[in-house]
Formats: C-alpha cells, sequence, structure tokens
C-alpha cells in the first residue's frame, strides 16, 4: 500500500497546498488552523492513494510491460484492501468540503473529477495524447483550492496558468522513460505521438511559458520557474539517461516549491525580522 501510494510524489499534491496557503495568508497567525492542516493532512497521504489507486487499478494490464513498476513502483495483484483504501480516501476528498468555502468547491472538485478522469473510462485521458498532458493540471488545483480557501478569493489567473502549464511539462517529461512500454502495450500518450526528441522541445516550451506566466505576478517568481526548461534541456543534450533524470525531480521539485513556499511568508514575515 506504501509503495502504491508513491511517496517520492507525496509532496506533489502536498506541496502546492503548502505554497497556496503561504500565499493566501495576511498573516503568519492563519498559517497553522484545523482547516490548512486537515486539508495538508489529506493530500500528503490520502489523495496519492486515491490518484495512484485509481491509476493503478485500470493501469493493471499496461503495467505488466512497465520496468518501472519492478524496482521503484509496485504492480497492482487485485488486492481489495487497495480498492477499500481509494474508495476511503474519495470519501475523505469528499469531506473538504464540508471545511472550506464555496470559493474553494471548484478546485476541490476539479482534483476529484480528473484524478478519476485521468484513468478510468469512459474519458481515460491518459490515453489521449495533449489531453493527458492538459490533464495533468489536477496537481496544482490542491495548491488553488487552498489559497482559496484562506484568502477568500481566487488565486491570481496568471499563478493558475503557469502552474498549469508546468505540470503539463513535468507529466510529459515523467512519460519519456515510458515511451517504449507504452507503445508495446498500445496506448498513445503525447509522449509516444511525438517521441523523445520533440518531447523535449514540448516540455521546453511549456516550461518557457510557465516560467512567463508566473513572471507577470513577480519577475522572480519568474526567474525561479526558469529553472526547469534549462535543467530539460540540459538533459536533452548531455547524454544523460532520461529515466535515470527523472527520478531527480522529487528532489527538485522539492527545493523549487520549498523557494516558493518561503517567498510567500517572507511576504508577511520579512527576512529582514526573521534574522534581525
Amino acid at each position: 500500500m506504501l509503495v502504491l501510494s508513491r511517496p517520492r510524489f507525496w509532496l506533489y499534491l502536498a506541496g502546492p497546498v503548502a505554497v497556496g496557503v503561504t500565499y493566501g495568508i495576511g498573516d503568519v497567525s492563519e498559517l497553522f488552523t484545523p482547516v490548512t492542516v486537515a486539508l495538508a493532512a489529506y493530500f500528503l497521504v490520502p489523495a496519492n492513494v486515491f490518484l495512484y489507486g485509481v491509476n493503478d487499478v485500470f493501469d493493471a494490464d499496461i503495467d505488466e510491460l512497465n520496468p518501472k513498476k519492478t524496482d521503484r513502483e509496485a504492480r497492482w495483484q487485485g488486492d481489495r484492501l487497495v480498492v477499500a483504501a481509494v474508495l476511503l480516501s474519495a470519501l475523505l476528498g469528499l469531506g473538504t468540503f464540508f471545511i472550506t468555502p464555496t470559493v474553494a468547491w471548484p478546485y476541490l472538485a476539479g482534483f476529484l473529477l480528473l484524478a478519476v478522469g485521468y484513468s478510468a473510462p469512459p474519458v481515460r485521458f491518459k490515453t489521449t495524447p495533449f489531453l493527458d498532458s492538459l490533464s495533468n493540471g489536477l496537481y496544482v488545483l490542491p495548491g488553488a483550492a487552498a489559497y482559496a480557501t484562506v484568502a477568500g478569493a481566487h488565486p491570481p489567473l496568471a499563478a493558475l496558468v503557469g502552474a498549469w502549464l508546468w505540470t503539463m511539462g513535468m507529466h510529459t517529461f515523467s512519460a519519456i522513460p515510458d515511451i517504449e512500454p507504452d507503445r508495446e502495450a498500445g496506448i498513445r500518450t503525447t509522449a509516444t505521438v511525438l517521441g523523445e526528441f520533440r518531447t523535449y522541445g514540448y516540455c521546453v516550451a511549456v516550461w518557457t511559458a510557465a516560467a512567463i506566466a508566473f513572471a507577470a505576478v513577480d519577475v522572480r517568481l519568474g526567474a525561479l520557474l526558469g529553472v526547469y526548461p534549462v535543467f530539460v534541456a540540459w538533459v536533452a543534450g548531455s547524454g544523460v539517461d532520461v529515466a535515470r533524470a527523472y527520478w531527480w525531480f522529487p528532489a527538485v521539485n522539492t527545493v523549487v516549491g520549498t523557494l516558493l513556499a518561503m517567498g510567500g511568508l517572507w511576504r508577511v514575515y520579512p527576512l529582514w525580522e526573521v534574522v534581525g
């Protein structure tokens, strides 16, 4: 169960909550409240059990051909306990509507619907080129919900667009190591359609657009997000095995996310007051 929930990627959902809260609060006293802690707790573990559990249940046949499931991840073996845990996690997700204001509900609903729709029929976005990439905006929706919860308003549109583009790049880059297994399984994705070289170009393009969108909010945010197109261009030109580089991203994303969150904190509690 632990391996199936992808602990390396837990912060991909919980991290945006931390960033959303730090930019939505008006004072540090609003940082840790029962609601913000509950949202962080849900998106740290149960939301990952839900998201990846649905994925593994509907990808069982495909995963038989994926070497990634042999070492760093695990294959679902039809365990009913996993199905029960996924359903329980879905119910907990519905419970977040009862502790958040209505302004946050579209983001929570979007997360739950896309988490199912990405893997499950009839839509199964993951098998439709470009929609597989676009639908991965689900990863930013917890952060948008957290921001809306504490701020009582929607996040800046440019920040939402930038974050959505960032997730599109992350998803498509992560699909590069799966190109051959997906082709063998008859699965069409953005990466299988473009091929490895053009997929690198796609990632550079969307990550550059993400940096530009964030720069519209604050030029410092745009500069920070500029790390991603530079990194993927380096991977493409250096000969580094993309399957190896893929596993560096949890660390890269944690560093970038931490800096983003610290920027939000320094907005309400300036750095010079901390060191002074």
